[in-house]
């Protein structure tokens, strides 16, 4: 029988490799039959990958709701690919989801989480010109996982910097820092490139800074702080 650990990160690579291949995240059930363990087996596994941030489990039931960069619920970030497609918690997500699926996908989505849509053409995880389109990071990285969902709801694309000042003040949010769409996608390719591959496990707090570093998010913004725990 595998360790936990083991256990965890083969339950991991099961749903990432099922939701690329078909946009089905496997029951409980399902995946107890696939990795040949007991449902509470599957059940003490994802709760190890809940404890190291690997996946987000429904706060009353053992089954995953989000296993970054994918929502097993609907979100306002869809990625679409030929027969295929996905949600994704916030628009670094849905790049990453772009990344992982390779060639030619569409993101869909809306500027600032309002009226106006906003298409995005993306192949191999790279965005094609995107007019000058950035991303705001309302919340700092080292804080995403006080509350997760609150983190990546607040990631969200604008326009421009100055819609991104006047969307603040009108929705009394923080202003945290605004990264253009490219810079993001480099992001996303570096952090969840290794998110379907069969030995992947989450980053710890140095591989993080490096990650950002090479992304170029050397800001103050960006120090995590500390050295324990995963991202």
């Amino acid at each position: 029988m595998p360790s936990e650990n083991a256990a965890a990160q083969r339950l991991h690579y099961e749903i990432v490799r099922t939701l690329l291949g078909s946009g089905v995240c496997p029951s409980n059930i399902e995946l107890s039959r696939r990795l040949e363990i007991s449902l509470s087996e599957v059940e003490d596994a994802f709760r190890s990958l809940a404890d190291g941030h690997g996946v987000v489990l429904h706060p009353h039931v053992c089954e995953p709701w989000v296993i970054h960069p994918f929502s097993l619920t609907p979100t306002l970030n869809y990625v679409q690919a030929s027969g295929r497609g996905w949600w994704a918690p916030c628009i670094w997500c849905a790049l990453g989801v772009a990344a992982l699926a390779g060639g030619a996908v569409e993101i869909h989505t809306r500027l600032a989480a309002e009226t106006s849509p906003l298409v995005l053409n993306v192949r191999d995880g790279e965005p094609d010109p995107a007019g000058g389109v950035v991303a705001h990071f309302a919340i700092p990285p080292r804080h995403a996982w006080q509350n997760v969902h609150r983190h990546c709801a607040l990631v969200l694309p604008f326009r421009s910097a100055a819609d991104i000042v006047a969307w603040c003040a009108r929705h009394g949010q923080s202003m945290g820092e605004a990264v253009p769409l490219e810079q993001v996608a480099r992001l996303a390719r570096l952090w969840y490139g290794r998110h379907a591959d069969p030995g992947w496990r989450k980053w710890n707090v140095a591989e993080a800074r490096e990650i950002f570093r090479k992304a170029g998010l050397v800001s103050p913004f960006w120090e995590l702080g500390g050295s324990a725990g995963r991202f």
